[in-house]
């Protein structure tokens, strides 16, 4: 299935888009991790884009988006708040990887009603007790922002202790995914999975931490039976 490459104007910046589907299918919004792009996204797309319409935004500093020299969790919430506003999105299902995870949560604990179903794959929201190195800038030209790296890093080592409190406000059916033999504690999905009201975990033993590129027929099983439930 080909993807289509959009762009978008959203908080005065300009953004990348990866869109799979028809227009009038059910709606499926995907954010990736740190460091990638929609691109990543690109199998899972040409699996759900014959039932779905399938949304993978370029966050910013990523990608084909913009460089904004700014970046945090709540602003990326934003951006993503402002790209469903813009498409005029109601509801619609939330699939986040790894830092786009965290902005899923962060987004269904603020806007609650907007999401149908939630799916996030290998991460909890930043917890205290993490530590985390600010690596200095690799050499040569990166196909993302590296001011995204210590920023982010800066809030994973500090982080707001409503993320983790506020998951009680998620109202969304919610899917886990997590990759057994992660860097992530998975016992920390563990918790998150009994905070969400209602919320199924899954792990898939032997991913680790990108588990829709490390075995993706078991990503997707788990997907399509959670979004047939």
């Amino acid at each position: 299935m080909k993807m289509r490459v959009n762009q978008i104007k959203l908080n005065g910046l300009t953004f990348q888009y990866r869109e799979a589907g028809e227009a009038s299918a059910p709606v499926i919004v995907a954010l990736h991790a740190l460091g990638m792009s929609a691109e990543s996204w690109d199998e899972v797309a040409a699996a759900l884009g014959k039932e779905y319409r399938f949304l993978a935004l370029d966050q910013r500093g990523h990608g084909g988006s913009e460089r904004a020299g700014t970046y945090t969790f709540e602003l990326m919430c934003d951006d993503l708040l402002q790209f469903v506003n813009a498409l005029k999105l109601e509801r619609f299902t939330l699939m986040g990887h790894s830092m786009g995870g965290t902005v899923s949560y962060l987004f269904s604990e603020t806007f609650p009603s907007r999401v149908k179903r939630l799916i996030v794959e290998d991460t909890p929201p930043p917890f205290t007790g993490e530590k985390f190195e600010i690596p200095s800038k690799p050499p040569g030209s990166l196909p993302f922002d590296w001011e995204v790296v210590p920023s982010i890093l800066q809030q994973l080592n500090n982080p707001n202790p409503k993320w983790w409190g506020s998951l009680t406000e998620i109202i969304a059916p919610t899917l886990i995914i997590g990759g057994g033999s992660s860097h992530i504690p998975q016992d920390k999905l563990q918790e998150v999975s009994k905070r969400i009201p209602d919320c199924k975990l899954v792990t898939i033993e032997g991913a680790g931490h990108e588990v829709h590129t490390e075995n993706l027929s078991a990503f997707l099983t788990a997907v399509k039976d959670f979004l047939d439930s």
